[in-house]
């Protein structure tokens, strides 16, 4: 009986993961910026302060606890969500950067709409019309 209950709890997290929703990275529709995962992941870790083109960058980032936000840093940066925080907590301690301010979906619209410096993701369900998608995952 515990090994089918083990099976069973197996296949429920594998389907879970698979149905995970697509994440897409969206930026202001005049921006005519590309970037591949490389770029982005630099500038969601502070390594890169720029578009490829030369504009000043401002990532905005998922409020913790987001199921896209888990899904963004596990597939664009290839960390945890506690690497990711210990990441950023030994930068900011050091002096040698801080995070992407966090905001919630609707926010990350709004904010990316009204400003072409900055960049963000959401859950591709919930893209409109008002921001451009440059990648998806």
């Amino acid at each position: 009986m515990k090994i089918l209950s083990a099976l069973c709890a197996c296949a429920s997290l594998m389907l879970s993961v698979s149905a995970m929703a697509e994440v897409v990275v969206v930026v202001h529709p005049s921006n005519g910026v590309t970037m591949d995962s490389g770029d982005i992941s630099r500038i969601y870790l502070g390594k890169l302060k720029s578009f490829p083109g030369g504009g000043p960058v401002v990532p905005l980032d998922l409020k913790e606890g987001s199921s896209t936000r888990a899904a963004f840093v596990d597939k664009v940066l290839g960390k945890s969500e506690s690497q990711l925080k210990a990441y950023w907590s030994k930068l900011v301690f050091s002096g040698q950067g801080q995070p992407p301010k966090s905001v919630d979906d609707a926010e990350m619209l709004s904010l990316v709409a009204s400003n072409p410096n900055m960049i963000g993701f959401v859950d591709a369900a919930n893209v409109n019309d008002t921001v451009k998608v440059i990648a998806r995952f």
